[in-house]
């Protein structure tokens, strides 16, 4: 009898969740219908002068029309970036330095590294990228093959880290025997492992971090089974600007013989020029023993042209496990150092000349500056009860609620009213601001504080407030299906090109 009645109470509840879809799904329509609407308006260009071009036109637009439309687009989107109202995003910016870079992608716009024979200048700058970013990230000077730090450049963070996992796997496979591989990583570690994960067919395991938003060592070492290949640290992580316990868990990688990638694509540029400047931070190079690999972003604090990224091994052996090659194909022998084949070589040749143009000294006296502009934003951030640091900040300020009845989505909401645009972090809720040379600007952190302050004032005031971002972030987070999340990221994807 007290099974029947627990199996007729389980009936009922299903007839009452039954009963409630349907308002259910009213209701995510709603959420749905408000992302599209949202991006349909924000995010498409508004130019009454700019037609749409569903199909090609029968005549060929005059150049010079084309360039009057471009320019009136750059004059609308350059404010809030220029003004350094923006977190991250364009890291420097300066007019100078941007028609420089011009210049020298215009003088190789035909350069493609897949045809190495046509175009042997940039293998060269390409090189030559690497071994600076080597150099930079404490490579060591040695003939030993083994120790040698190498690797190549592609075109983003997210292709580095790829690159990585996919090396790891194919390393495992061939020398460990490995086939059902896993990598740990914080729960805090870039979306791009997710992604290599899904490509490759790589168990990714994410693991807690704790009240310091730093990887827990404890739960990555509880994590390890036969099957795992390689371990993740972030240097920092982006959702909160903190770098992991790199030492420890390199030493755990080296002591059960798996790799150790860390993932500095935010701050490859900066951590070596911050502790120059005597900040302290968190040895997470090559200098540590047990480092593996690290991914680097020289187009963020690097200043080049975006579509630059470095991944270095230790070791030219493990190296070779990221190439693609091919033997038999009828159109004759294939080689790839990374994934795509053909790549826009006037990057390269534009990042190397925005390296070897701002140099040490440049890249320190930019340092400086952010680091002073980190620091009296995070001071005045302080100072505001309603807030609180997340972790801690060197160059990416991450803050929350201390009082809960602030929605600190909301503040963001006032933050963009205001004209700035910061990123919204979840689990918990959040806020972050990436300091760049931009907010170094005389003024522009001030007026950070001063409207922080004034949104704060007003959501306090005006709790039943709702903007844009709030009411997404708010169903993201209080949502325990993550598939209902999932669609409406689909559906703001489906809206940016529909």
């Amino acid at each position: 009898m007290g099974l029947k009645r627990v199996w007729q109470g389980v009936l009922r509840g299903a007839e009452k969740a039954a009963q409630r879809i349907p308002a259910v799904q009213k209701r995510l329509e709603t959420e749905y219908a408000q992302v599209e609407a949202m991006v349909r308006s924000k995010m498409r260009p508004k130019l009454e002068s700019l037609p749409d071009f569903p199909t090609l036109p029968e005549q060929g637009v005059p150049r010079e029309q084309i360039l009057e439309w471009l320019q009136q687009l750059r004059e609308q989107e350059t404010p809030l970036w220029k003004q350094g109202r923006v977190s991250g995003t364009v890291y420097h910016g300066d007019e100078h330095h941007t028609a420089f870079l011009s210049q020298v992608y215009a003088l190789h716009a035909q350069s493609n590294p897949l045809h190495a024979d046509l175009f042997p200048s940039t293998i060269k700058f390409e090189a030559e990228i690497v071994r600076m970013t080597a150099r930079l990230l404490r490579a060591p000077e040695t003939d030993d093959p083994a120790q040698q730090v190498v690797g190549t450049t592609t075109s983003g963070g997210t292709e580095s880290i790829l690159l990585a996992m996919k090396t790891y796997r194919d390393w495992a496979r061939a020398e460990k025997g490995v086939s059902e591989p896993e990598v740990i990583a914080p729960e805090t570690a870039h979306p791009a492992f997710d992604k290599a994960a899904h490509l490759f067919g790589v168990k990714l395991i994410r693991t807690p971090v704790g009240d310091d938003f730093k990887a827990n060592l404890d739960a990555m070492h509880r994590a390890m089974t036969r099957q795992t290949i390689a371990l993740v640290g972030s240097a920092p992580g982006y959702p909160h600007g903190v770098v992991d316990p790199i030492p420890q868990i390199a030493q755990l990688a080296k002591q059960y013989g798996v790799g150790m990638h860390v993932d500095a694509c935010l701050g490859g540029f900066l951590l070596p020029f911050i502790e120059a400047l005597g900040y302290p931070v968190t040895p997470w190079d090559f200098r540590v023993d047990g480092v593996t690999s690290i991914s680097v972003d020289p187009h963020k604090y690097g200043y080049t042209p975006k579509g630059l990224s470095v991944v270095l091994y230790r070791g030219r052996h493990l190296r070779r496990y990221q190439y693609f090659t091919a033997t038999e194909w009828q159109g004759g022998l294939y080689a790839s150092p990374t994934l795509p084949g053909s790549r826009p070589g006037a990057l390269s040749v534009a990042g190397w000349a925005a390296m070897v143009a701002i140099g040490k000294q440049g890249y320190l006296e930019c340092a400086r500056q952010i680091m002073e502009t980190a620091l009296h934003i995070r001071k005045g951030i302080e100072q505001m009860p309603e807030l609180k640091l997340m972790g801690e900040p060197l160059f990416l300020i991450a803050f929350t609620s201390a009082q809960e009845q602030l929605n600190i989505y909301q503040v963001l909401d006032q933050l963009a009213q205001r004209g700035w645009r910061l990123t919204a972090l979840q689990r918990p809720p959040g806020l972050h601001l990436a300091v760049t040379i931009r907010h170094a600007q005389p003024g522009v952190a001030d007026a950070f504080l001063s409207d922080l302050r004034d949104a704060i004032h007003y959501v306090k005031a005006h709790p039943e407030a709702k903007g844009e971002m709030a009411p997404i972030y708010g169903m993201a987070n209080s949502l325990p299906f993550r598939g209902v999340v999932d669609e409406v990221l689909r559906r703001y994807l489906d809206a940016l090109y529909d």
